[in-house]
């Protein structure tokens, strides 16, 4: 029986490596469903079309119009990875604006299992809110990934992390 993941990703440098992600997902028994922040999409707007033929399924980053039908099936898991200091912060205040956050705050509601994996630099992680929303996202039952176990953060500048820890993300939601 095939079970459906919901792959909701922010415009972080690890965005460029979702199709092998997919894959990966994929491999371990999942239909995959994705969901991008409006600037990741815009990041990915010539893959835009292999994503979703590699998936199966529309690739979503907008809302859809009242009255349209869903096009995704029932999510069975969600991972929102990576997850910028922004989408952490808006999900955690509830601010659902963005097509994603707004998944992402419906699957708490739900009861569908989440894991998130931020992706920031240490000078961001330092603000007192990202702090406060990953307590408030753990307290929901959102299995959280950053730090020892998860995405590590490096320094503030204008390099991508050297590696994103793809595989413990998809672990924590096949577990």
């Amino acid at each position: 029986m095939t079970r459906t993941l919901y792959l909701l990703c922010s415009a972080a440098p690890p965005v460029f490596d979702v199709a092998h992600v997919i894959e990966d997902a994929q491999a371990r028994g999942w239909d995959v469903c994705l969901g991008l922040t409006p600037t990741a999409a815009h990041w990915l707007a010539g893959s835009l079309d292999g994503l979703a033929a590699l998936t199966g399924h529309p690739v979503r980053w907008q809302y859809k119009l009242p009255g349209e039908p869903d096009v995704w099936p029932p999510a069975d898991a969600l991972l929102f990875a990576p997850a910028t200091f922004n989408s952490i912060n808006a999900w955690a205040l509830g601010l659902t604006d963005r097509f994603v956050v707004g998944v992402a705050a419906e699957a708490l509601g739900k009861g569908t299992p989440t894991v998130t994996m931020p992706c920031t630099n240490t000078a961001l992680a330092a603000h007192p809110q990202f702090e406060q929303s990953l307590a408030i996202l753990r307290t929901a039952g959102v299995d959280v990934r950053f730090g020892e176990g998860g995405f590590i953060p490096g320094p503030a500048g204008p390099d991508a992390p050297a590696s994103f820890p793809w595989p413990i993300a998809l672990d924590a939601v096949s577990a």
